[in-house]
């Protein structure tokens, strides 16, 4: 049993409290989740979700963990990547789809006939208030 209550964010960007942090370390024993080393004194870490907010993940105590910045946004990218893939197949089942924009020709080739057509000339500007002839 817990000494001490889970902490748990109000919302999916509550900043985690530094006394959380440090628990979060040392029950980890200052091992980066992701690459399985030690992370040393000197050494930028961030605490991590296990199971991603954008897969369903909690923000709370018993999902995060610590990492490494650089395997960090490794793993962020790939998730992100994957809920992108998520969206647009559960988008295309379900009818949702966007479409991906006219095609664009290159155009009918010019024929020697209209290279050689001149332009036409504009006609004089008259007024409408003018006499006609």
């Amino acid at each position: 049993m817990r000494s001490v209550e889970e902490w748990i964010g109000k919302t999916d960007d509550t900043k985690v409290p530094p006394r959380v942090r440090l628990r979060i370390f040392d029950r980890e024993n200052g091992t980066c989740h992701i690459s399985g080393r030690k992370i040393g004194p000197s050494e930028k870490w961030e605490l991590e979700h296990k199971q991603a907010l954008i897969l369903g993940g909690q923000h709370r105590e018993s999902n995060l963990f610590p990492a490494l910045v650089d395997p960090h946004k490794e793993k962020t990218a790939v998730e992100m990547k994957a809920k992108a893939k998520i969206a647009a197949v559960r988008k295309k089942h379900i009818g949702i789809t966007q479409p991906a924009g006219k095609l664009k020709s290159a155009g009918f080739p010019i024929s020697e006939k209209s290279a050689a057509r001149q332009p036409k000339q504009a006609l004089p500007y008259r007024s409408l208030y003018e006499a006609k002839p």
